[in-house]
């Protein structure tokens, strides 16, 4: 293991990895280090949002991801062995040229995993397992990090992506402000199961004091996952024989048609937030920033979300001569969103919210933060008109499709029935087309990670822009 590093990422989960490929692709030389000695088993994080989705196809790995999961089926309840009606896990949604992924996509964690790892190591990254940080001190140039085997890294930047017990988030004494979500105990895991198709999530309403079984085909395997719910202060029993038991007792089948158990965990779930997320050089992203319910779908996502609005600002400064300030704005931007994801992971948990477009994260953004300009004058009040700060949508101008155009480590000028500015240089790809609906007619400045950073009827103003964040 190297012994000097530009990044240093703790854990190597969705978070981890996807941050690795990020900075992998922009030629930044970071290490992600694991404490285990192998990638996560489970299937926990099973869920891929659309916004995530978009992501992962800027990443390189959409058409893995598509291959190896499926859409979520439809719910079957059942009562008294008998199947007796529907239940649909999100609300119907439309796709439209603006959303080429409209639905979620479920796909194991374990699987997401494996395909970022493999990512990351086609793109020159690197994984380090069984490498146990320990504690860490920070100066003015760096990072020096320690592990358990006595040996020490230096980095420029560490990224604690090591999970909501995360060691990085504690050694820096950063607290977590958060709330019980529900105080009954849920189980997990991964088994094979016989007497049940694949066709439906079967599901097990809540019965007395026993409480919801649900059973969840995974796409791509021949696994199921079981997700129930036990009363409080239930000391669950995951070994074999116990989920037998927990599903024989709740269901129609026998216990024998549990034929394998392959991965199992128990939680209780609950809703937390760092107070920071940034220390110095040392930055907190995915769980050890924020801890959901899994029931909204938002964990992965609003980790993935971390990783790629981090990447590309620590790879402007590193790479690109980008002022040092523009870290300060990974905390400005990521804090209130999470916040706000958490709000809507507790809300679908207690029944007070349907999983549906609140759920996407398609309409997540950062206007009226710093680096969202806007210099168009007039705009109507309709919260609909396309504003810097959005997510930049996806359109076909003169048979170029925007988000091909925007894949990639680069920033993206469109000058829509407008004449292009000189203003900008290499760095910025320039598409230039008639005014699109969404869009309009204008300027935009699309940031790496598919948001409109400047907006303008004319080039006033983008030259400062572009100068301020090392694009000319």
């Amino acid at each position: 293991m190297t012994n000097h590093t530009d990044v240093l990422i703790v854990g190597a989960g969705p978070t981890g990895l996807a941050l690795g490929i990020d900075l992998a692709r922009r030629g930044v030389d970071a290490l992600v280090v694991e404490k285990a000695d192998a990638l996560f088993p489970g299937s926990r994080g099973k869920g891929i949002q659309p916004r995530t989705m978009e992501v992962f196809d800027d990443l390189g790995v959409i058409d893995e991801i598509l291959a190896k999961g499926g859409a979520y089926p439809t719910g079957a309840v059942w009562k008294d062995g008998r199947k007796v009606g529907e239940h649909r896990m999100f609300e119907p949604s439309e796709t439209d040229p603006d959303t080429p992924y409209g639905t979620p996509w479920m796909v194991p964690q374990w699987r997401t995993q494996e395909i970022l790892f493999a990512r990351l190591t086609e793109l020159g990254g690197t994984v380090a397992f069984g490498r146990e940080v320990t504690g860490f001190t920070q100066d003015e140039t760096g990072v020096t990090v320690e592990f358990a085997s006595g040996t020490t890294v230096r980095t420029r930047y560490l990224v604690a992506a090591d999970g909501g017990r995360s060691l990085v988030r504690r050694t820096l004494g950063i607290g977590m402000t958060g709330e019980t979500v529900d105080p009954n105990p849920m189980l997990v895991a991964d088994v094979r199961i016989t007497g049940l198709d694949r066709d439906n999530v079967h599901v097990f309403p809540p019965h007395g004091d026993v409480g919801f079984l649900a059973v969840f085909p995974l796409s791509g395997t021949e696994d199921f996952q079981v997700i129930a719910q036990f009363p409080e202060g239930t000391d669950i029993d995951l070994s074999l024989d116990g989920i037998r038991g927990t599903v024989a007792a709740r269901t129609h089948l026998a216990p024998e048609d549990v034929t394998e158990l392959r991965w199992a965990s128990d939680f209780r779930p609950r809703a937390a937030l760092a107070d920071r997320f940034r220390a110095g050089r040392v930055f907190l992203a995915g769980d050890a920033a924020h801890v959901h319910s899994p029931a909204g779908g938002q964990g992965l996502n609003t980790s993935v979300q971390d990783a790629y609005n981090l990447g590309w600002k620590l790879g402007a400064v590193l790479r690109e001569g980008a002022p040092e300030s523009l870290l300060d704005t990974y905390e400005e931007e990521r804090l209130p969103n999470a916040a706000d994801m958490l709000g809507i992971s507790t809300q679908v948990h207690r029944g007070e919210v349907q999983r549906g477009k609140a759920t996407q994260q398609l309409g997540l953004g950062y206007r009226n933060r710093s680096l969202a300009v806007d210099t168009r004058t007039n705009l109507p009040e309709d919260e609909d008109v396309l504003r810097a700060g959005d997510r930049a949508p996806d359109r076909t101008i003169d048979g170029v499709r925007l988000f091909d155009t925007f894949r990639g480590p680069h920033w993206t000028l469109l000058a829509l029935d407008t004449k292009p500015p000189t203003a900008v240089g290499d760095a910025v790809r320039v598409v230039e087309g008639p005014a699109v609906e969404t869009y309009g007619t204008g300027l935009f400045l699309v940031r790496p990670d598919g948001y409109v950073g400047w907006a303008g009827t004319t080039e006033d103003g983008l030259a400062e822009y572009a100068e301020r964040y090392g694009l000319r």
